[in-house]
């Protein structure tokens, strides 16, 4: 038996939510629907311009792998986050709210000066998300940050594709990859957000390597990914990268590799009003239910599930009762 169910990698970032119009979206010149990268300056800027938008907002830790291993451990599976914080406010509240959320944590010994990294997800009427994000010293996670020990003794990796878009991070990825491969663990991967896929696909492709074991994407991310317009090439394209993988496909469900075959899940009917961490949900249920014993097929249904729930509500998590009944239901 190893000590964790999945031990996540990524950018370690405390999130701050707010709802927006498409009107502020257009007059701040904001693409909308994306992830964008910002200095400081230009965060700054943003929450000057939407000060009356923030007394809605509620910080959290966040980042899209920590997402999905705090929704790993509230399900009941065990997890561990290797991430970069400063010796800030920031910093301080984002270990301890991992720590109340059952998480395990990796990283430098001693905290550095510095500033924590921070996104402001701003959420439409629609329930899409658009997310501005000035990394700060979660741009400088190296491999000196990665826990060998604790990756040899998880039975997953978790890499969040942000990662590619600093050199050290992307080292990182590539380190835990390796060692992970060297010890018999799985190692899972999101591409995270068409953006990354379009602009940063050479270092991708560097972490990825001969392949991963899942990889989770949405529809945009996969035709990016494998150079098509067509899903059904961009399936069999996505084999050479992945022994299993899942394409989510929003409010029609999800496709799942299983190794032999695919196959189409549904997702449930729901109105949704903030689609934030919907696919960090997804892959952290997926995560702990194919820990749990599931097949491929009963985790995507699973995950489908903790994914709907999600977008009912404001924020990429549940509430804790929620993640036992879903478990129950």
């Amino acid at each position: 038996m190893k000590t964790y169910d999945v031990y996540g990698l990524g950018s370690a970032i405390v999130d701050t939510e707010i709802e927006v119009t498409d009107a502020d979206l257009n007059a701040l010149e904001i693409e909308k629907g994306l992830m964008t990268l910002v200095d400081e300056n230009r965060q700054s800027e943003l929450i000057n311009n939407l000060h009356d938008h923030l007394t809605l907002s509620k910080r959290a830790c966040g980042g899209s792998a920590a997402n999905s291993i705090i929704a790993v451990s509230q399900f009941g599976g065990k997890s561990c986050m290797a991430c970069k914080v400063a010796n800030d406010d920031n910093g301080r509240f984002y270990l301890q709210d991992l720590i109340d959320n059952g998480v395990d944590y990796s990283g430098s010994a001693q905290l550095e000066s510095g500033i924590t990294g921070k996104c402001l997800v701003m959420i439409t009427s629609d329930a899409e998300r658009t997310m501005n994000t000035f990394l700060g010293i979660a741009e400088q996670i190296s491999p000196s940050d990665i826990d060998t020990a604790a990756i040899a003794n998880s039975n997953y990796i978790y890499i969040e594709g942000y990662l590619v878009t600093s050199d050290s991070g992307r080292a990182a990825a590539i380190k835990a990859h390796q060692v992970a491969r060297d010890s018999g663990t799985k190692v899972a991967i999101s591409l995270s957000d068409p953006g990354l896929v379009a602009h940063f696909k050479d270092g991708l492709n560097e972490i990825i390597g001969s392949g991963v074991d899942l990889l989770f994407c949405n529809r945009q991310e996969a035709l990016s990914w494998c150079g098509t317009d067509d899903l059904d090439i961009a399936i069999k394209t996505m084999q050479h990268s992945a022994e299993q993988f899942v394409i989510t496909l929003g409010a029609e469900g999800a496709i799942v590799f299983d190794g032999d075959r695919d196959y189409q899940v549904k997702a449930q009917p729901v109105t949704a009003i903030d689609t934030n961490g919907a696919g960090d949900m997804f892959a952290g249920a997926y995560l702990y239910a194919i820990n749990a014993g599931s097949t491929a097929m009963e985790a995507a249904r699973f995950a489908n599930r903790a994914a709907s729930a999600v977008v009912r509500k404001y924020g990429p998590r549940l509430e804790s009762p929620d993640y036992d009944d879903l478990k129950t239901g």
